[in-house]
């Protein structure tokens, strides 16, 4: 690890203590800032969608005479996934909103690769039936998705599908439970790595799936405790959260596997997945999103923060060196907001979540100086990585709280940016969906 990453973890280290202090030592109320208004720096609103409830997988089409078609998650049920024309981005349209396929179900996550969409279903308990990915053709975009057929990963210990990347519009890429996987924790580690082929549609097929040594049954290795900065205990999961793989370099994935850190694995052979490296690495846990940026040898890797208060540290987006990939370097870590004290003292979460990805696919904005990350009651932050080693915030849009969130908060969930340089972002609860602009994207 070089000096330069170091002085960074050592930095964060006293950032997380000061703020991740016990909520009863306070002796006065705790300062949250103004709720009623939106905080903003070099960013606008530009329009917004009352819905709810709204998830991790955002993706946009363009359709016959213009008109511009989005797809995005709800987060949890009744809904599964709502389409919406963004034509004007002043004025979105929501066109339809498809049910959940099941009461117990969830559809956290979607993708779209030309007229191919692929939902995600998990269930809340292990065990249920329905859970998997659900495949639809959108070729026709301005009426309802056509639902194609249902590949189930659903099983006495697996909870279905929780993530869906499409790499092409033939293969799917899961982080997904299974019938015949058995973790050796049940619920915490039984998620892996798994493809899946999409040339027929009608009737999808597993390729291929690597799980992190130790994490089934059966393995002859033992997953040890990771790395921690002081004053955090992280809750050793080991499952993916998201998978990314491109086009430009397709014998190639990229997790963030929670507490087993930052994963590349080799797909030349995608029956049999290999392992580039693994990089465990000082941090409060929870790897969330690894996002390649490969023209610069650069890698963006975001933790999640799951706890309300800032209870186990606020969560970072950092940046490494990827060139030698079987060597990954920390480089730097993302700036946090001047007011995190007051951020981490509301309600609910507040850290680092998911970044904008520069989906190959779409009309999507592409760029490989600027980060773009959702940071729940930090709302969206856009960050400026000319230089690697110091990137600097470039602007940032907190809305207002949202009227009747259980957290008395914004808590923005997931970023999307299209090719007109709008800004999507959503909330896990009341919020809905709002589209902004910022002069920092560039």
């Amino acid at each position: 690890m070089s000096v330069w990453a170091g002085r960074h973890i050592a930095a964060v280290a006293a950032l997380l203590i000061a703020v991740s202090g016990p909520a009863g030592a306070q002796t006065k109320p705790a300062d949250t800032g103004d709720l009623t208004v939106p905080d903003a720096f070099n960013m606008r609103l530009v329009g917004h969608a009352d819905l709810t409830l709204l998830g991790e997988g955002m993706a946009e089409k363009l359709a016959p005479g213009g008109r511009r078609i989005f797809y995005i998650a709800h987060e949890s049920g009744p809904q599964c996934f709502a389409v919406l024309d963004v034509t004007d981005s002043s004025k979105p349209q929501v066109l339809f909103e498809i049910p959940s396929p099941g009461k117990d179900l969830h559809c956290n996550s979607l993708d779209l690769n030309n007229n191919t969409l692929v939902v995600a279903a998990e269930s809340a308990d292990e065990g249920e039936p329905g859970a998997g990915m659900r495949v639809y053709d959108v070729s026709s975009p301005t009426t309802e998705p056509k639902f194609v057929s249902y590949f189930d990963t659903s099983g006495p210990r697996s909870r279905g599908v929780h993530h869906v990347w499409l790499g092409s519009e033939s293969v799917a890429y899961l982080t997904t439970g299974s019938a015949d996987f058995t973790p050796k924790r049940a619920t915490t580690d039984d998620e892996f790595y798994m493809s899946v082929d999409l040339k027929d549609r009608a009737h999808p097929k597993e390729i291929g799936r690597w799980w992190y040594p130790g994490q089934r049954t059966g393995d002859s290795t033992t997953v040890g405790p990771v790395p921690i900065i002081p004053s955090y205990t992280p809750i050793q999961v080991y499952r993916p959260h998201n998978i990314d793989v491109f086009p430009s370099h397709p014998n190639r994935a990229y997790m963030g596997y929670l507490d087993g850190g930052l994963v590349i694995l080799d797909i030349s052979d995608p029956v049999h997945p290999k392992t580039v490296s693994i990089s465990r690495y000082a941090s409060p846990g929870f790897t969330h999103t690894a996002f390649p940026i490969f023209s610069r040898n650069l890698l963006a890797l975001s933790e999640e923060a799951i706890g309300d208060h800032c209870a186990e540290g606020a969560k970072r987006l950092t940046l490494w060196d990827i060139a030698d990939e079987k060597n990954p370097r920390l480089l730097s870590v993302m700036p946090y907001a001047k007011n995190t004290v007051q951020l981490c003292n509301r309600d609910g979460r507040y850290g680092a979540h998911n970044i904008y990805e520069d989906k190959p696919y779409g009309p999507t904005w592409k760029s490989d100086k600027t980060i773009v990350g959702s940071f729940f009651g930090g709302g969206v932050r856009v960050f400026d990585i000319t230089d690697p080693r110091d990137p600097k915030e470039a602007a940032y849009y907190v809305p207002a709280a949202p009227a009747g969130s259980p957290k008395h908060e914004i808590q923005i969930n997931d970023v999307y940016v299209d090719d007109r340089g709008y800004i999507f972002a959503c909330d896990r609860f009341t919020g809905g969906l709002y589209i902004l602009a910022s002069d920092a994207l560039r």
